[in-house]
């Protein structure tokens, strides 16, 4: 479904987004990050929590185009459209994430020990690289959304 179908749903809406609200995020992002490195925690939540910063950096790009998702399927719809705002090569991303997305519904809600070592090192890796990636492309687009002493 494109960004124009998911807006007709309703899966997607309209929302006007703030430097604050970018930051806030960005301060999420940066906890999951750092609570994702902890070796001491399971594989299974530092995955996670790993996904979570993903998560939230997506939905910066989301809010920075000025929309949320809503409702049931709000991870799904994130990632899906993340292609159409921060351009085709994003298209790996937005699948490999949706992948990690059905990944974290099981260890979350259905069974413990399902995660891997190289399954958990691996999303943490991504997400910082989204997180580079994505301020990159904020400074780029919405300059006015970067946060002061963003890096």
């Amino acid at each position: 479904m494109s960004l124009k179908a998911l807006l007709a749903d309703g899966r997607i809406r309209a929302h006007k987004t703030s430097a604050r609200e970018v930051a806030d995020l960005l301060r999420v992002v940066d906890r999951d990050l750092a609570d994702a490195a902890i070796p001491q925690l399971s594989t299974d939540r530092r995955f996670a929590t790993a996904y979570n910063a993903a998560l939230q950096l997506a939905t910066i790009a989301l809010h920075a185009s000025g929309h949320r998702a809503a409702g049931a399927g709000h991870h799904w719809s994130t990632f899906h459209v993340l292609p159409e705002i921060m351009g085709p090569q994003a298209q790996v991303r937005a699948d490999y994430l949706d992948s990690c997305r059905a990944k974290r519904n099981v260890t979350d809600y259905d069974r413990a020990g399902e995660i891997s070592e190289r399954d958990a090192e691996e999303i943490l890796a991504e997400a910082e690289t989204f997180r580079r990636e994505l301020l990159a492309w904020l400074k780029k687009n919405h300059p006015t959304l970067v946060p002061r002493g963003a890096q």
